[in-house]
């Protein structure tokens, strides 16, 4: 990982012992372990065998901590496990915003392209869908129109990268996504950041879902998103059958997929290979770039 953000702020293991031992002497001897991770908003540590450590990297991500911490608290009757919020830490050691200490959970995080529990995932999105939806509004269960023209700003630029893009296929998938029929339902709760590293997998089961800084209440689109950036065609439809998404919603997820790959790729090609390698899946399943063996079907 490279230096993702202007404005972040350096983060260490030397600095999470400190703000540790300084507030919770309770775990000041247990190892502190950095994670490899595709965030882009939080340094996470592993601290002792039970517990993370969450550090936001900007002020943008300091703000939905305390969110979060409430989300993560409130939730209920899920199929799958999602960190417990164990402790929050104060501003210290020159670190200028509140932390977060989670319990961990056991798993690996999903692949893009390889086998995945599609139907575990859908139960798991309808029954998020289920729960009373009386949670904050997500700014990503807004209409598609309102990313209109950074979508359209992100496809100019990555127009003028060296990466093997077709621009013209973006923009006829985009603009089938705008014309798809608006979410008239009633509101209902959304992880809204199905990526795939949010997702644990233990003996091929969808075991935990994590990061529930962007959850709320919104279009249930916002969900579909694994369809294309974690799943192939092989699985996408036994998902879509499964979570039971009509075409104006599908159509919604899949542009809201478009949306953020290409948003994501120009910023993070170079600092995140993880993030940027899952943009490059997402546009290669959406035939918007070349795909091994042939060209992707838009689905």
């Amino acid at each position: 990982m490279g230096r993702m953000h202007a404005d972040e702020h350096a983060i260490d293991t030397t600095l999470v012992r400190r703000l540790v031992r300084g507030q919770f002497p309770l775990w000041a001897d247990l190892p502190v372990t950095p994670l490899a991770s595709g965030g882009t908003v939080n340094a996470v540590y592993r601290l002792g065998d039970s517990l993370t450590v969450r550090l936001p990297l900007t002020a943008g991500g300091a703000g939905d901590l305390a969110k979060e911490a409430r989300i993560l608290t409130a939730l209920d009757g899920l199929p799958v496990a999602v960190p417990a919020v164990v402790a929050l830490g104060e501003p210290a050691e020159g670190y200028p915003w509140a932390w977060a200490v989670h319990g961990w959970l056991d798993g690996s995080p999903a692949l893009e392209g390889r086998d995945a529990p599609a139907r575990d995932l859908a139960a798991f999105v309808r029954a998020l869908r289920a729960l009373p939806a009386d949670g904050p509004p997500t700014r990503r269960g807004k209409p598609l129109s309102d990313v209109d023209t950074a979508t359209r700003r992100a496809i100019e630029e990555l127009r003028r990268t060296d990466e093997p893009f077709d621009a013209a296929a973006a923009l006829a998938a985009w603009a089938e996504a705008l014309e798809a029929p608006q979410w008239t339902g009633a509101p209902s709760w959304v992880h809204a950041d199905l990526m795939p590293s949010n997702l644990l997998l233990r003996d091929g089961r969808l075991s935990g879902v994590l990061d529930w800084a962007t959850a709320g209440v919104g279009d249930p689109a916002c969900d579909l998103i694994p369809a294309w950036n974690l799943l192939t065609a092989d699985t996408r439809h036994t998902f879509r059958e499964a979570v039971g998404a009509d075409d104006a919603t599908w159509a919604r997820g899949r542009g809201r997929a478009l949306s953020m790959a290409v948003i994501q790729l120009p910023y993070y090609r170079h600092t995140n290979p993880v993030i940027s390698g899952n943009a490059r899946h997402v546009l290669t399943e959406l035939g918007c770039r070349p795909a091994r063996g042939g060209g992707a079907r838009l689905e």
